[in-house]
Protein backbone atom coordinates (compact mmCIF):
# COMPACT_ATOMS: atom_id res chain seq x y z
CA UNK A 1 0.00 0.00 0.00
CA UNK A 2 3.06 2.01 0.65
CA UNK A 3 4.20 1.18 -2.36
CA UNK A 4 0.65 2.65 -4.14
CA UNK A 5 0.78 6.22 -2.54
CA UNK A 6 4.09 6.72 -3.46
CA UNK A 7 3.19 6.31 -7.24
CA UNK A 8 0.19 8.56 -6.62
CA UNK A 9 2.33 11.47 -5.11
CA UNK A 10 4.74 10.80 -7.76
CA UNK A 11 2.11 11.04 -10.95
CA UNK A 12 -0.07 14.06 -9.62
CA UNK A 13 3.72 15.81 -8.88
CA UNK A 14 4.89 15.42 -12.46
CA UNK A 15 0.88 16.32 -13.35
CA UNK A 16 1.05 19.75 -11.59
CA UNK A 17 4.50 20.37 -13.12
CA UNK A 18 3.44 19.62 -16.73
CA UNK A 19 0.24 21.84 -16.44
CA UNK A 20 2.68 24.67 -14.76
CA UNK A 21 4.40 24.18 -17.96
CA UNK A 22 1.77 25.11 -20.35
CA UNK A 23 0.83 27.97 -18.66
CA UNK A 24 4.18 29.68 -19.38
CA UNK A 25 4.98 33.07 -21.03
CA UNK A 26 4.43 32.75 -24.63
CA UNK A 27 6.81 35.12 -27.08
CA UNK A 28 6.35 36.35 -30.57
CA UNK A 29 8.93 36.94 -33.16
CA UNK A 30 7.08 39.35 -35.56
CA UNK A 31 8.88 40.59 -39.39
CA UNK A 32 7.47 43.98 -39.98
CA UNK A 33 8.10 45.66 -42.96
CA UNK A 34 8.03 49.68 -42.99
CA UNK A 35 10.02 50.01 -39.55
CA UNK A 36 12.50 52.64 -40.30
CA UNK A 37 12.52 55.41 -37.40
CA UNK A 38 11.51 55.62 -33.66
CA UNK A 39 8.38 56.91 -34.68
CA UNK A 40 7.78 53.74 -36.47
CA UNK A 41 8.81 51.83 -33.24
CA UNK A 42 6.20 54.44 -30.81
CA UNK A 43 3.20 53.77 -33.22
CA UNK A 44 3.79 50.00 -33.63
CA UNK A 45 4.44 49.57 -29.83
CA UNK A 46 1.36 51.75 -29.18
CA UNK A 47 -1.14 49.10 -31.10
CA UNK A 48 0.48 46.14 -29.98
CA UNK A 49 0.53 46.95 -26.01
CA UNK A 50 -3.58 47.90 -26.28
CA UNK A 51 -4.12 43.99 -26.94
CA UNK A 52 -5.05 42.12 -24.27
CA UNK A 53 -2.22 39.87 -22.37
CA UNK A 54 0.79 41.95 -23.98
CA UNK A 55 3.45 42.09 -21.08
CA UNK A 56 6.63 43.54 -23.32
CA UNK A 57 7.18 45.02 -26.54
CA UNK A 58 11.12 45.14 -28.13
CA UNK A 59 11.13 46.68 -31.41
CA UNK A 60 14.28 46.12 -33.46
CA UNK A 61 14.38 48.87 -36.47
CA UNK A 62 17.78 47.49 -37.95
CA UNK A 63 16.33 44.21 -38.72
CA UNK A 64 12.53 44.55 -38.86
CA UNK A 65 11.55 42.11 -36.04
CA UNK A 66 9.23 43.10 -33.27
CA UNK A 67 9.13 40.53 -30.03
CA UNK A 68 5.90 40.49 -28.17
CA UNK A 69 6.10 38.61 -24.47
CA UNK A 70 2.96 37.86 -23.55
CA UNK A 71 1.77 37.93 -19.66
CA UNK A 72 1.87 34.08 -18.28
CA UNK A 73 -1.53 31.91 -19.61
CA UNK A 74 -1.89 34.09 -22.37
CA UNK A 75 -1.34 34.18 -25.93
CA UNK A 76 -0.95 35.99 -29.37
CA UNK A 77 -2.45 34.54 -32.66
CA UNK A 78 -1.50 35.99 -36.04
CA UNK A 79 -4.47 37.59 -37.48
CA UNK A 80 -4.79 39.75 -34.30
CA UNK A 81 -0.86 40.48 -34.15
CA UNK A 82 -1.34 41.64 -38.75
CA UNK A 83 -4.54 43.67 -37.70
CA UNK A 84 -2.42 45.49 -34.79
CA UNK A 85 0.45 45.78 -37.42
CA UNK A 86 -1.97 46.77 -40.36
CA UNK A 87 -3.36 49.45 -37.84
CA UNK A 88 -0.02 50.69 -37.02
CA UNK A 89 0.52 51.32 -40.96
CA UNK A 90 2.62 48.69 -41.16
CA UNK A 91 2.87 45.04 -43.15
CA UNK A 92 3.62 41.75 -40.68
CA UNK A 93 5.87 39.74 -43.42
CA UNK A 94 6.28 36.50 -40.70
CA UNK A 95 4.79 35.94 -37.49
CA UNK A 96 6.77 32.79 -35.08
CA UNK A 97 7.12 32.06 -32.26
CA UNK A 98 10.05 33.19 -30.14
CA UNK A 99 11.80 32.24 -26.48
CA UNK A 100 10.67 34.36 -24.39
CA UNK A 101 13.57 37.45 -22.99
CA UNK A 102 14.96 36.19 -19.72
CA UNK A 103 14.01 38.44 -17.30
CA UNK A 104 17.11 40.59 -15.48
CA UNK A 105 16.66 42.65 -12.08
Amino acid sequence: MKVFWQRAVLILSLALMSASAFAAQQAYKLHVDGLACPFCAYGIEKKLNAIKGVQKIEVDIATGTVGVTMTEGASLDEVTAQQAVKDAGFTLRKFEPAQPATQTK
